[in-house]
């Protein structure tokens, strides 16, 4: 997470008589005092600072703000996402833009499904010591240690379901021992089940078929011309799938 120096003034409460705790941080080696019930990416600009990359969804889906801290008297070094972490006294942080791990490049269309593509594209994925480590460090409780066993048995349709919910922070490659890329070889088994094993989607393919027809072209000319007030009722009138 990349942050850079605004303005220094502080926001007020909403409602002056109702007190708001204060906690010490530091951030980036400073100290400064944010309300307790912040998160870290929320108490940096309460702390005058302004994103200016690594902020992402807000949300805790696109893992671009993966974070690192201490606490005080504590010797673990701890890790969470900043914008779902709460902040707590004493807190050190310290945020880290990416994490620099080894990205294979590969033709997904020339490649066969098997562990001999994972090893061949990321031959460090034999020295894991199973220690689970990356599966400790995941912000979404992912069985990491497990896909990579089961991309190392050649089960790579395992491998793509134990891994769809990875955001790709890359926390798990900063703890491994074996100094793997968890993350990227999660997306390659993913991308292997979708292009050589997963069936095509019939549905899908008629659909792209309307589209490239144009028979929904007059309705996206009439969303278009629509005001954020229209649209957003529109919205909310959906039908949602159950």
């Amino acid at each position: 997470m990349m942050v850079k120096a605004a303005s220094k003034t502080k926001k007020k409460s909403q409602d002056e008589s109702i007190p708001v705790k204060m906690v010490n941080i530091f951030i980036m080696g400073k100290k400064y005092e944010v309300p307790e019930n912040l998160t870290i990416m929320k108490a940096v600009e309460y702390a005058g600072y302004r994103y200016i990359r690594g902020a992402g969804c807000r949300a805790g889906f696109c893992g671009a703000c993966a974070t690192i801290y201490r606490l005080k008297g504590d010797y673990k070094l701890r890790s969470g996402l900043a914008c779902q972490t709460v902040v707590q006294d004493g807190m050190y942080l310290a945020q880290i833009p990416f994490v620099p791990a080894n990205k294979a490049k590969y033709n997904i269309q020339e490649l066969e499904p098997t562990v001999n593509t994972i090893l061949k594209y990321y031959p460090e994925a034999a020295r894991c010591v199973s220690c689970n480590s990356c599966t400790k460090i995941c912000p979404q409780e992912l069985s990491v240690m497990d896909y990579i066993n089961t991309a190392l048995r050649g089960d790579i349709a395992k491998t793509a379901d134990l891994s769809f919910d990875c955001i790709m922070c890359g926390l798990c490659a900063s703890r491994c021992p074996a100094e793997m890329p968890q993350y990227y070889i999660a997306l390659l088994a993913r991308r292997l089940y979708a292009r050589h094993i997963a069936k095509p989607a019939k549905h899908l393919a008629e659909r792209v078929k309307e589209i490239e027809s144009g028979k929904f072209d007059k309705e996206m000319e009439k969303l278009k011309k629509m005001s954020r007030e229209e649209l957003l009722k529109l919205y909310e009138a959906r039908d949602i799938e159950k």
